[in-house]
C-alpha cells in the first residue's frame, strides 16, 4: 500500500529493493572467480589458499587467495591477524622475518621452510577463514563501499576491488586513490551527476595508465579483455552469461 507517497518516491524506492551490489553473495561469487582468472589462472578460488611463489614482481612471496605478498605488508597483517585468532600456528614463528623483509623483496629467513609452511597452514581453517576476512577488510569491503559511495553498480565495484587488489591502497603513486584521482579529472561518478559508463571508461583508462608503469602489470588484459568488454557490453551489473580473456586465456560463467 503506497497511501500519499508520490509515485516517483514509490518506484524509486522499488528500484533501490531492487538494485544488488557486489556484495551480494552470487555476485561476490562471481568476483571472486574473476580476480583467481587473473592472480591464478584458474576459476576456482577457493583451491588458492595454499597457493604460494614469488612471480618476480618486487613484491616477495605472493600467496593465498588475494596474493598476499611479503613485500608489502597485508601477509605480514594476515599472519598476525591469524596468530591473534590462534597463537603457536605454524606461521607466528615467522612474524619478526615478516616484519624484516616488509617493503623489500628479500627471501632472508624465510627459505627455505615458509612456503610449504604456508601451505600446511591453509590446511588450518582458521587460516582460511583468516584469509577471506582480510581479503573482505583489506580490499572487498573498502571497494564496495567507495563504489557505492560514488553511485556505481557492480561492475563498478569489480573494477575498484580488482584495482584495490593489485595496486593496494594509501598514498602510493600508482594506488587505487591515485588511479581513481587522476579518472576523476576527466569524468564524474553517477554521484556527482556524471555518466556512469564514461566515467567507468575513464577510471580503466587511469588503471591501464598505472599498470604499464610497473613492469610486472604492463600486460593489461584484465583490463582490456575482460572489464572493459563488460563494460562495452553495457553489462553494468556483471550478469551471467560473461565471457573474457586474460593473458590471452578463455573464461566463461554460465
Amino acid at each position: 500500500m503506497t497511501g500519499n507517497l508520490p509515485i516517483s518516491f514509490v518506484r524509486f524506492a522499488a528500484a533501490s529493493v531492487r538494485a544488488v551490489g557486489l556484495d551480494d553473495p552470487a555476485k561476490k561469487e562471481i568476483a571472486m572467480r574473476l580476480v583467481s582468472s587473473a592472480e591464478n589462472s584458474s576459476l576456482d578460488w577457493t583451491a588458492q589458499y595454499p597457493y604460494i611463489e614469488d612471480i618476480r614482481d618486487g613484491r616477495g612471496y605472493t600467496a593465498g587467495i588475494i596474493g598476499f605478498c611479503s613485500g608489502t605488508g597485508d601477509m605480514l597483517d594476515l599472519v598476525e591477524f591469524y596468530t591473534d585468532r590462534r597463537p603457536g600456528n605454524v606461521l607466528a614463528a615467522y612474524l619478526p622475518t615478516l616484519r624484516a623483509v616488509n617493503g623489500s623483496d628479500s627471501h632472508d629467513g624465510l627459505d627455505p621452510g615458509f612456503p610449504g609452511d604456508w601451505r600446511r597452514a591453509a590446511r588450518d581453517a582458521a587460516f582460511r577463514r583468516a584469509q577471506d576476512d582480510e581479503r573482505d577488510r583489506v580490499y572487498f569491503g573498502p571497494a564496495v563501499r567507495q563504489g557505492k559511495a560514488d553511485g556505481l553498480r557492480v561492475l563498478g565495484q569489480f573494477a575498484y576491488y580488482d584495482a584495490l587488489v593489485m595496486h593496494g591502497d594509501g598514498t602510493d603513486p600508482l594506488g587505487f586513490r591515485a588511479i581513481r584521482r587522476r579518472a576523476l579529472r576527466t569524468a564524474q561518478p553517477p554521484a556527482q551527476g556524471g555518466d556512469e559508463v564514461r566515467y567507468l571508461d575513464a577510471f580503466l583508462d587511469a588503471r591501464v595508465w598505472a599498470m604499464r608503469r610497473e613492469e610486472a602489470h604492463s600486460d593489461t588484459s584484465r583490463v582490456d579483455t575482460a572489464q572493459r568488454v563488460f563494460l562495452r557490453r553495457g553489462n553494468l551489473d556483471l550478469d551471467p552469461p560473461l565471457d573474457w580473456k586474460v593473458y590471452g586465456d578463455s573464461y566463461h560463467i554460465g
